[in-house]
């Protein structure tokens, strides 16, 4: 994660992704906790020290279509939970990654949850569901009113489309997912 600020710093980026891990054999998830809280403890300070957030991603583990769209085993995949994990923390500079794919699958109540926890997020990512493709029609999350309530929530940072095209130009398929999220 020092290296990740390091690399931060040097490009002008805001912030560094971080994960919780993914569930081991034999350790508890009490264990599992204080390890993932210990170990940003120990590295929180030099992101403060160098003006970067560390921003958790919360991840689904159900939607088995395809390598790419779930990932089993994960850790931290309830977005209240990642919420809980970052408020233990106790620092401005450890944020929540609100992956909307994500909290979608895991969650729902997208809306709801960008208001809950927007004092906690540090960074966003899109992507359709279900499929995690293109922002269209062949999707059920209403982008338009999602990105409404995090401009009205005071968010103003990035907003990243991290899908699998399936549209024959991907470059016109993220073309159109930032027009869909400029409100």
């Amino acid at each position: 994660l020092r290296e990740g600020i390091d690399v931060a710093v040097e490009f002008g980026a805001p912030g560094v992704i971080t994960f919780t891990g993914m569930r081991e054999a034999g350790v508890s998830d009490k264990q599992a906790v204080e390890n993932c809280v210990d170990c940003w403890k120990e590295v929180i300070g030099y992101a403060e020290e160098k003006g970067v957030n560390l921003c958790l991603e919360h991840l689904n583990t159900r939607d088995d279509t395809h390598p790419m769209k779930r990932h089993p085993g994960y850790f931290g995949d309830d977005v209240d939970f990642c919420a809980d994990l970052i408020r233990r923390v106790g620092s401005d500079h450890l944020k929540l990654l609100f992956d909307i794919y994500h909290v979608s699958i895991m969650n729902g109540d997208i809306i709801r949850r960008l208001d809950q926890y927007r004092d906690l997020i540090g960074h966003i990512h899109t992507a359709g569901n279900p499929g995690r493709g293109e922002l269209d029609d062949t999707q059920e999350i209403h982008y338009p009113a999602v990105m409404r309530a995090l401009v009205a929530g005071g968010y103003h940072d990035f907003v990243a489309h991290e899908f699998i095209p399936t549209w024959d130009d991907p470059i016109l398929a993220l073309r159109q997912a930032a027009m869909v999220c400029d409100v």
